[in-house]
């Protein structure tokens, strides 16, 4: 079969470019899915589907207008603007991918990967409504390469910097300048200390933001020592 067919608006050619455009978003959110993240499999498919429905709309009415609707388009001066529908679903998809965005602990913010994923997803649709293949292929492996296996290159890289942010929760207010003692005994240089209390059981946490040492580096050793302190509960670092 002649690539010009499949780009021209025919039942095969309208077919495949839904089966590619659920296919692209099926493949993104599986992964999402299987990460336990807030939007999953259906809905990456039903957001890659709807964007790519909306482009078919629009090539439909086009062709409708120059076609079969050809004479009342003429009489009632109608304008038609294709891109209108894509602005629609770009500006609705913000409402979807911003529901999925949340404020967790510790001033961290979750779901900003998931909420991105979405709008792929919809330009992913639009892409394979209007029949531009090779885009969306290309771009659903660059897509999916990046959400699959590209967070662990990230965290490391944010590991071997030497700004870092730890929480720490302990047993008293005291219990503050013991592990401030501690820190700086690593050499680490405090920009910060904002100290929070849980409403439901009243343990205080403190956020330390800091700068490492040249000389001791290490994310691991100083999260070690900060832990190794009797009055400490728990001790985590905080990667956005």
């Amino acid at each position: 079969m002649e690539a010009s067919y499949l780009e021209q608006f025919n039942f095969v050619s309208v077919l495949l470019r839904l089966m590619l455009a659920m296919a692209s978003g099926a493949a993104i959110g599986f992964g999402r899915s299987r990460k336990k993240q807030n939007a999953g499999f259906r809905t990456y498919i039903l957001v890659s589907l709807g964007a790519a429905l909306t482009i078919l709309i629009s090539l439909y009415e086009y062709q409708m207008l120059v076609g079969p609707w050809a004479e009342a388009a003429a009489y009632t001066d109608l304008k038609f603007d294709a891109s209108r529908f894509a602005a629609q679903v770009v500006s609705g998809i913000g409402f979807l991918a911003a529901g999925t965005i949340i404020a967790i602990a510790h001033r961290q913010v979750s779901g900003l990967t998931t909420a991105i994923g979405l709008f792929a997803a919809a330009c992913l649709g639009i892409a394979a409504g209007a029949g531009y293949y090779a885009c969306v292929i290309t771009a659903a492996l660059l897509v999916i390469f990046t959400m699959e296996t590209m967070k662990p290159i990230e965290v490391g890289f944010k590991r071997r910097l030497r700004n870092m942010t730890v929480s720490v929760t302990y047993g008293k207010d005291s219990d503050v300048a013991a592990i401030v003692r501690t820190m700086e005994a690593s050499g680490v240089q405090l920009f910060d200390i904002d100290v929070e209390r849980s409403q439901a059981e009243g343990t205080p946490t403190a956020i330390f933001t800091m700068k490492l040492s040249r000389e001791n580096s290490s994310h691991a050793a100083l999260l070690s020592s900060v832990a190794e302190l009797s009055c400490v509960q728990s001790v985590q670092e905080l990667i956005s």
